[in-house]
């Protein structure tokens, strides 16, 4: 178990300190040169294909996995996902305006966000050198964003556009919200994870599809339909986006569901 453990570690940290660097070099003198709301579907339908192949797997055994199907419990799992679509593109936006290092200190935020939230929201108590290490944290990266006077100019005190900050900043929240959240779904009952990743990714994938034809309707179809498009101006680099994101959100959902958020958000950083 410790073994797994530490190549969980390895893995999340690997993946998610690539995230930001793979989008960046997808794109194309600053732009996106293909719609990137396209990513966060085709890693939906990644996540949700390789979750079914998983469940099918396991409905072949005996005894068959817990899977719970009524309304209450279901309808849970669309809150989530909507939550992750907001988050995903938002995610997108903020490297649009900070560079790879930036986006990955303000990523340390998410453990502050989720600190917060998980004591808000689960009712769990974190430790005095947590909250301690948390504050620290938020100081830290705070200050490594400031300018010394010494720089070339101190007319901005930021060493970046303040809507890549405040872009960071509701990615940080909106993540911590999801995170928590989902791992209060993973944990309300004993079902078997690949079924729950199967609602959640459903809902996903639903959700990030309803956002493609709504950009049709408000641009008047003058690209065409969406899955027209779907793969245009898609380099390998920004296949490599896609299985990133989704391997990364494979990799969460077994983290919350037998960890828990602050694990996770330590994980990823490599904390």
């Amino acid at each position: 178990m410790k073994m797994k453990w530490y190549s969980v570690a390895s893995l999340l940290t690997v993946l998610t300190s690539s995230q930001g660097i793979l989008t960046t070099l997808s794109q194309s003198n600053g732009k996106y040169k293909y719609d990137y709301a396209t990513v966060p579907f085709l890693a939906e339908v990644f996540k949700l294909i390789v979750s079914s192949v998983f469940l099918w797997r396991e409905c072949k055994k005996s005894p068959p996995p817990k899977m719970t199907t009524d309304w209450k419990t279901v309808r849970l799992f669309p809150i989530p996902s909507i939550i992750y679509l907001i988050h995903n593109n938002v995610q997108f936006a903020t490297l649009m305006y900070v560079d790879t290092s930036t986006y990955q200190i303000m990523g340390n935020l998410k453990i502050v966000t989720t600190g917060i939230l998980f004591r808000l929201f689960l009712k769990k108590k974190l430790s005095n050198l947590q909250w301690m290490a948390i504050i620290l944290l938020a100081v830290g990266t705070t200050t490594s964003q400031v300018k010394g006077c010494g720089e070339a100019s101190c007319d901005s005190l930021f060493s970046a556009p303040i809507q890549g900050y405040m872009l960071g900043i509701l990615s940080a929240c909106l993540s911590a919200l999801a995170g928590v959240y989902t791992e209060f779904l993973m944990k309300k009952n004993n079902d078997c994870l690949y079924w729950q990743n199967v609602q959640l990714y459903t809902f996903g994938a639903i959700f990030n599809m309803a956002r493609l034809v709504l950009d049709d309707f408000r641009g008047g179809f003058e690209k065409g339909p969406w899955w027209q498009r779907l793969f245009n101006g898609y380099s390998v680099t920004t296949w490599m986006v896609v299985l990133n994101l989704g391997s990364t959100g494979l990799l969460v959902s077994w983290l919350m569901k037998y960890a828990d958020n602050i694990v996770k958000r330590t994980l990823e950083y490599g904390i």
